[in-house]
């Protein structure tokens, strides 16, 4: 059962980052326009974007996961403190601790690896 649990717990890890990455293809306009009201050049969205989903699919696949999950996890623990740091809003403060939970897991993942049904165990690199 691990084995279907670190698979699963992979995929519902990065789920939020591949869907994110893809609405913000969708509207992209208006997320730059959200980036720049946060002091973020537009820009780096397609930075965001590509970090997003390739990430995110990176850590599905289980293909150089613990690289990865460590990128993931600083991207969380930045975008937490550049996008969700408004101390007067509670969503925002929920938001915050959402991120920071987030880079939480991607440190596990970094410090266990992939698990068996993985690329990375495939090809003898967990």
């Amino acid at each position: 059962m691990n084995k279907y649990a670190d698979l699963l717990g992979r995929i519902l890890m990065v789920l939020i980052f591949v869907l994110a990455g893809f609405t913000k293809i969708m509207h992209y306009d208006a997320t730059a326009a959200d980036m720049v009201a946060h002091g973020i050049p537009g820009m780096l969205l397609p930075v965001v974007i590509a970090t997003e989903l390739l990430g995110g699919l990176a850590i599905i696949l289980g293909w150089q996961t613990r690289i990865a999950a460590f990128l993931l996890a600083g991207f969380s623990i930045v975008t937490a403190l550049l996008m969700h740091n408004d101390p007067n809003s509670q969503i925002e403060g929920i938001m915050l601790m959402k991120n920071l939970s987030i880079a939480g897991g991607f440190l596990v993942i970094f410090a266990n690896g992939a698990g068996p049904l993985s690329m990375d165990r495939r090809w003898g690199k967990a």
